[in-house]
């Protein structure tokens, strides 16, 4: 059957732009082209969403699915709207035409596993509606996935020009450029930047000593924060320097912790102008 080949090609693919919400389609597949291009990748899409029809959920769970509908449409009516932007994306150049759109509808925990759980980069908006709220919190905190998420104005493109990495010399932090190095490589120039380093400058240090064992090219800088948070300085640094993309390591603590204590990571899905790749 054609929906058994296409989940075949979806699942396997280097980059899967994940599409919950019509209004991110554009920016996510933008995003996830230049992406699989930079490693010579393959790339797939992928539409998910919560359906109460399809759901084995508690009642109170499906009730609030279908309250939603008041403010979101249907679920056919979601998916609708993301195919006609694929197909309108699909348009604008011949080389995509043979790009299709898998689609997974259902609970939304299940959709994400097994759309993403075999791909190495999942690129899907962290805000909208609450289908991508949810997504994206389940990629992060469920499936511990390398996440690209597009901003919230248009994609300049050039993904890979200049990387900026907020560093800090914690586990997940190395985790994340561990896991980003096939991008990493592929990137015009990298800068790891480190914000309130210690006296002893081990930040700077444990920086240029990953770099040199995942065998990566980059610049390693030190700065102060002038009174500013740390997620401020980093947007400002990353304007100053014309970065391309940002890479950090997300959320240090858990899903429930970071509700109270992730404010760097907040700032920065909150308010950066770039695509911002993270891993939990």
């Amino acid at each position: 059957m054609l929906a058994d080949s296409v989940r075949e090609v979806t699942v396997h693919a280097d980059v899967l732009a994940l599409l919950p919400d019509p209004a991110t389609v554009r920016n996510c597949l933008d995003i996830a082209e230049d992406a699989a291009r930079a490693v010579h990748g393959s790339m797939a899409a992928a539409h998910i969403g919560a359906d109460p029809e399809r759901m084995i959920a508690a009642p109170e769970e499906v009730d609030l699915q279908i309250l939603r509908d008041m403010d979101e449409n249907s679920p056919n009516q979601r998916f609708e709207r993301v195919a006609g932007a694929f197909a309108d994306w699909k348009r604008d150049r011949p080389d995509r035409e043979s790009l299709l759109l898998d689609d997974c509808r259902g609970d939304l925990d299940r959709c994400v596993t097994a759309e993403c759980h075999e791909t190495a980069l999942v690129v899907a908006p962290c805000h909208g509606n609450m289908d991508a709220r949810d997504a994206f919190y389940d990629l992060l905190f469920k499936e511990h996935k390398l996440v690209l998420v597009p901003p919230s104005g248009a994609y300049a493109g050039n993904l890979l020009g200049h990387v900026v990495i907020g560093w800090k010399p914690h586990e997940h932090a190395q985790r994340t450029v561990v896991t980003a190095r096939r991008w990493l490589a592929a990137a015009d120039r990298i800068t790891v930047l480190s914000v309130k380093d210690k006296a002893d400058g081990s930040y700077q240090r444990t920086a240029r000593e990953l770099l040199d064992r995942l065998g990566l090219e980059g610049e390693v800088v030190a700065i102060g924060s002038g009174g500013r948070s740390v997620g401020e300085t980093i947007l400002d640094f990353a304007g100053s320097a014309s970065a391309t993309c940002l890479l950090i390591g997300a959320f240090k603590h858990g899903y429930l912790l970071e509700l109270l204590l992730g404010r760097v990571t907040r700032h920065l899905l909150s308010h950066s102008a770039l695509p911002l790749m993270m891993k939990h």
